[in-house]
C-alpha cells in the first residue's frame, strides 16, 4: 500500500475534474496514478490504457475516487452495523454484515480492515 496521502492527492484531482477544471497528465500525475490504481485494485495494464489519454486519465481518477468513496463508506456502515448486532448478542448477524461486505469489496485495504474487524467479532466483550 502506498501513502494514504496519495489517496488524498487523487481526491484532489477529482475536485479539480468537478470543478471543471482540467488536470495536466503529466509523469507526476501518471506516477500517483499508476501507485493509487493498484491500491484500488486497477490492473496495471487498465490504468496504463487510461494514461495514454486526457480522456482517459481522468476517467480513471473517477474510477479511483468511487472506489475510495464508496469502499469506505461501505466499510464504515458496515463496522457499524456488525458493532451494533455484536452488542446486541447477534455475533453470527454482526460476521454475516463483514462477509457481505468481503463478498463485494476489491481494494486491498479495506478488505483487511474487514478481515480484521471479522476477528474482533469473535472476540469476548470485555
Amino acid at each position: 500500500m502506498n501513502e494514504p496521502h496519495d489517496w488524498d492527492k487523487v481526491l484532489g484531482l477529482y475536485a479539480r475534474l468537478e470543478r471543471n477544471e482540467a488536470i495536466e497528465p503529466n509523469a507526476d500525475v501518471h506516477a500517483l496514478c499508476r501507485r493509487v490504481a493498484r491500491d484500488v485494485a486497477i490492473s496495471d495494464d487498465d490504468a496504463e490504457r487510461a494514461l495514454l489519454t486526457t480522456q482517459g486519465t481522468e476517467t480513471l481518477v473517477r474510477e479511483m475516487r468511487r472506489r475510495i468513496f464508496e469502499g469506505s463508506r461501505r466499510l464504515s456502515r458496515a463496522f457499524a452495523e456488525s458493532d451494533r448486532r455484536k452488542k446486541s448478542g447477534d455475533v453470527a448477524g454482526a460476521r454475516e454484515v463483514l462477509e457481505g461486505v468481503l463478498a463485494v469489496e476489491i481494494v486491498p485495504l479495506y478488505r483487511q480492515h474487514a478481515t480484521t474487524m471479522l476477528d474482533y467479532v469473535d472476540d469476548p466483550e470485555d
